[in-house]
């Protein structure tokens, strides 16, 4: 597709975001996929609220309960106009039974991304949007007793934005899409994908009824570009599935708040059948962007790449075909974006890696530019550090791929 249209396809906001971010003008073409910005967002950058972690294992070091609220990382990334974004951390602490105290928000922030012609590298957090639920749109029983919504309610992993503000979120435990405004309101009971159950969903007829294994979900939801169709991604396999390669793809109609009849299959790389969806972004009408990943961080990374998939083609076996963006473990940094190097880290200068578990954020930027963020999983993850024993921070990393024609 020419880059003309392409760009034309993007938002404003897309174009100025960009702008914001003071990454170096570059040409229209390359070769290799490098590395032209970086922005970190410390690991103990807490935010206000209630003392959280309480139901945590001490690790790399981070002493608990926790003081308020940590940002354990960005499961969902989208671009906000003006240099600005949304985040969204997921659940908290990764599982049902230990996040029951931490909050589920989405946090606007503003990168200073480093490129070859400066920037800080930092990350401002501005304000957040707390989840709730005054109204007792959801059925089932919360943790709080004032309807805030916790890390023991929802596993949120992916996030969508409308034009009037609403948001829509991809959940776990359901899985489940839950929609709120842009206060973060729950506005109708969260919606359940048709004979898909997770053995954390609250509808479980029985311990053995599940059919998609625990955080398995929607990690990755995309929003059409016409605002019309959410497509909501299933990270692993279904149980009963004879491929274990094979991930679902569903369409969801916004305006009849329904699932339609359209599916499509989508098999990881042979080398790892236990690969799951990191994050699933449109680029145009047609054509998609994902994140497929392994869960080994630092030096046992193997799987962290992107793939373009186009929703119009099919493999012979009636999977679609994908073809490969970046490989996130290799990415040309000439300029040293990433450099100078903090004491004990890896995977820094020329090539450049981005070796941590939970990589579960993508955005477009524009033609030529891809936005990824991590999932630190804290104080769990620690795959930057040689010596693997303080936490990962939550990056934010700027690739210019070849154009994604």
């Amino acid at each position: 597709m020419p880059i003309e249209r392409l760009l034309r396809s993007l938002t404003l906001s897309s174009v100025a975001a960009l702008t914001a971010c003071s990454s170096p003008q570059q040409p229209k073409a390359a070769s290799e996929p490098t590395l032209v910005g970086r922005a970190i967002l410390p690991a103990d950058a807490y935010q206000p609220g209630p003392p959280s972690g309480a139901f945590l294992t001490a690790d790399n070091g981070v002493t608990l309960p926790l003081p308020s609220q940590p940002i354990p990382g960005f499961s969902a990334i989208l671009d906000a106009g003006g240099g600005e974004f949304w985040a969204m951390p997921d659940n908290g602490f990764g599982t049902k039974t230990n996040s029951s105290d931490f909050l589920l928000r989405i946090y606007r922030i503003r990168p200073d991304f480093r490129t070859a012609k400066g920037g800080s590298g930092t990350v401002a957090v501005l304000r957040f949007v707390q989840l709730s639920d005054p109204d007792g749109k959801v059925p089932f029983a919360l943790t709080r007793s004032d309807r805030v919504l916790t890390g023991a309610d929802f596993d949120i992993e992916s996030v969508r934005r409308l034009e009037n503000g609403d948001f829509w979120f991809g959940d776990e435990f359901g899985p489940f899409l839950l929609h709120t405004d842009a206060e973060g309101k729950v506005l109708e009971a969260p919606i359940s994908l048709p004979n898909v159950q997770s053995p954390q969903n609250p509808y479980l007829s029985g311990p053995e009824a599940w059919t998609l294994g625990q955080s398995r979900g929607f990690e990755g939801t995309a929003l059409s570009r016409d605002g019309k169709w959410l497509y909501p991604f299933i990270e692993g396999a279904l149980r009963t599935d004879s491929d274990p390669r094979r991930r679902i793809l569903n369409q969801f109609d916004l305006a009849a708040r329904s699932y339609t009849d359209k599916k499509w299959s989508y098999r990881v790389d042979a080398e790892f059948p236990n690969a799951v969806i990191g994050d699933f972004t449109a680029l145009d009408d047609e054509r998609f962007v994902l994140i497929e990943r392994d869960d080994g961080q630092g030096e046992q990374a193997r799987l962290k790449k992107v793939y373009l998939v186009d929703l119009r083609h099919v493999d012979a076996e009636g999977f679609l075909e994908k073809q490969l963006v970046v490989d996130l473990l290799r990415i040309r940094d000439p300029d040293g974006v990433s450099l100078p190097a903090r004491p004990g880290e890896f995977g820094v200068g020329d090539p450049f890696s981005f070796p941590l578990q939970s990589v579960e954020s993508l955005e477009v930027l524009d033609g030529e530019r891809l936005l990824v963020a991590s999932d630190n999983n804290f104080p769990g993850n620690d795959g930057r550090w040689i010596a693997r024993d303080r936490p990962d921070d939550t990056e934010l990393i700027i690739i210019r791929v070849p154009p994604l024609r």
